[in-house]
């Protein structure tokens, strides 16, 4: 690609799951093991899209990062996870919250 195209939005993957980004955007992707402040590279950049036009990778792009900064490090809200067996008097609650990281995207290199 030119250095004169205009990168749009970039698709990445961690964590399992995939993430659209833009540069500015702020993200939650799954706990990341990094501080706050700190800076972390994606190198599984799946697809990036320009001014001139969409590119795939087969499964991913090479030499293309995002690049990205941790705002924070914390726990989703609290979520109830009920098991009810009826006519046995059996029941249990449970109540789980998920790690997450805050990211910025700071720049996309493709």
């Amino acid at each position: 690609m030119e250095s004169e195209e205009k990168i749009v939005f970039a698709i990445i993957e961690t964590g399992g799951k995939q993430y659209k980004v833009e540069e500015g955007e702020s993200i939650f992707v799954e706990k990341l093991d990094v501080e706050a402040g700190d800076s972390y590279t994606f190198d599984r950049v799946l697809a990036v899209s320009t001014d001139a036009g969409f590119t795939v990778g087969a499964p991913t792009i090479e030499g293309a990062t995002v690049t990205a900064t941790v705002e924070k490090n914390g726990k989703s809200k609290k979520i109830y996870v009920i098991r009810y067996k009826s006519k046995k008097n059996e029941k249990k609650k449970q109540g789980h919250r998920q790690p997450y990281t805050k990211l910025k995207i700071e720049k996309i290199n493709a």
